[in-house]
């Protein structure tokens, strides 16, 4: 039997073509592009709205400019960091990446942070997105935000739909209009704001959770991140694939959340319920640069959430899901947009609650995934997983890893709305740590429970 399945079906280089397969190898005859491409893959995401909310955050939580600029800085060069060692299995494998998870979880235990994913990206972060889309699409259109809404919705499930070809084609061609609208609008929020504006004395709770969040912004892509480097040839460096989509990201969501923290200062006002807090950041901006904006931000929502539906499919069917039909990647793309849809609509009612919380949970079980993920890279040393992607193998280490870092983390840090961990709330001053805890610990644990284990299959080979 062969290590490795391998995906049927011609694809190439068509954009319009809908992409055959599922979550199987791409053979090296239908590999195609090159690693520099990924810096605007990468990029293009990060330009809309929900960046600048992220960076805005700072400062509503009571945090100086400049203490909400080391934050964005931190929380981005990790995320940035973990996107440039993950990316460079892309082009060797060619497989997504909770796929590449399974040497670290075994095929079963793989099921939970795919799960885990699949509902983040594909329903979480499809929401999260598509609520500025609309948003933005009812300021500048003067349709209501219900038919904005399903307008954003069915042009980014249609461009999943069609499937990596056209999503790579579409960040690459949007990416210059959207670098130059958020850059103009930079250059005017910069010169409005107010960078010596004094703090409130929430330091360092305020500072540790802003932190979290904006790692949860940036984190919360590497889980996608060989699923867009998988198609380039093994020809093409790795490194330099790493590099482009590390750059693309951190470039992009660090400048655009520097712009938020400023435009708080130059007097966006703090986000309420049944609010729309698009119009409110245009406001600071001429009226011709609004309306670039305006339609930056649903075309910014629409690269970002190609991506988000995409790759939240990819790790659906990392489950074990199968249907006989070479469209059953696509077809994951219509089931994921209806319940994205509804829980957008509900997002709108409180953004500012609804995506403060969301950030916050996404880096709780990212962090401990990537402490296994890593801890596992780290242990093979460059060593071949090949044979690990698609066989009925188990890794105990792994899941168990991951539960016992992602359950410790919240119990003991985490400072939701909904949930207080048992040191904040004795003493708020910690804010919310669980995503280094949790990392902490289930790389500890990998190690401790799954070194000898991993060591000897890397010795075997």
């Amino acid at each position: 039997m062969s290590e490795i399945e391998i995906r049927e079906g011609e694809y190439g280089e068509k954009v319009l073509t809908v992409e055959p397969g599922g979550i199987e190898a791409i053979p090296e005859s239908d590999r195609h592009g090159r690693a520099k491409q990924l810096f605007a893959t990468w990029a293009s995401p990060n330009l809309e709205f929900a960046t600048i909310y992220v960076g805005a955050l700072g400062v509503f939580f009571g945090l100086s400019f400049a203490e909400a600029v080391v934050g964005i800085l931190i929380g981005n060069l990790l995320g940035a960091i973990a996107q440039y060692v993950l990316t460079q299995d892309g082009p060797k494998y060619g497989v997504p990446q909770m796929v590449l998870s399974r040497a670290a979880f075994g095929k079963l235990g793989n099921i939970l942070p795919s799960g885990a994913n699949a509902f983040a990206a594909g329903i979480g972060w499809f929401a999260v997105n598509s609520a500025s889309g609309a948003f933005a699409l009812a300021s500048l259109t003067h349709l209501s935000t219900l038919l904005s809404l399903i307008i954003v919705v069915l042009v980014q499930v249609t461009v999943a739909f069609v499937g990596h070809n056209l999503i790579q084609s579409v960040e690459r061609f949007l990416m210059p209009f959207l670098a130059a609208a958020f850059g103009f609008a930079a250059v005017f929020v910069l010169t409005q704001s107010h960078p010596n504006v004094a703090s409130h004395p929430f330091f360092p709770g305020a500072f540790l959770v802003f932190v979290g969040a904006v790692y949860g912004y940036a984190a919360g892509w590497n889980p996608f991140s060989s699923d867009y480097s998988r198609y380039l040839p093994q020809s093409e460096d790795p490194k330099q694939a790493g590099k482009s989509a590390a750059l693309g990201l951190f470039t992009s969501a660090t400048v655009l959340q520097i712009v938020g923290a400023a435009a708080v200062t130059a007097g966006m006002r703090d986000y309420g319920a049944n609010t729309n807090p698009v119009s409110d950041f245009t406001h600071l901006l001429p009226t011709w640069l609004g309306k670039s904006i305006l339609a930056g931000i649903v075309l910014g929502s629409i690269c970002a959430n190609a991506l988000n539906i995409y790759s939240g499919g990819m790790s659906f069917l990392t489950m074990g899901v199968k249907l006989k039909t070479n469209l059953l990647r696509a077809l994951t793309a219509v089931a994921f947009g209806v319940p994205g849809f509804f829980l957008a609509r509900w997002a709108m009612t409180n953004p500012a609650n609804n995506l403060e919380n969301f950030l916050l949970v996404m880096s709780y079980w990212i962090g401990p995934w990537l402490g296994v993920v890593l801890a596992d890279k780290l242990l093979r040393r460059g060593s071949s997983i090949q044979k690990f992607l698609f066989t009925s193998r188990e890794n105990i280490a792994g899941p168990i890893a991951f539960a016992v870092g992602t359950a410790l983390s919240i119990w003991l840090f985490a400072n939701q709305k909904f949930y207080t961990g048992v040191v904040p709330k004795h003493n708020g001053a910690w804010g919310d740590i669980a995503f280094p805890v949790g990392f902490v610990i289930a790389f500890v644990l990998y190690v401790a429970i799954g070194g000898a284990k991993v060591l000897k299959e890397s010795k075997a080979q």
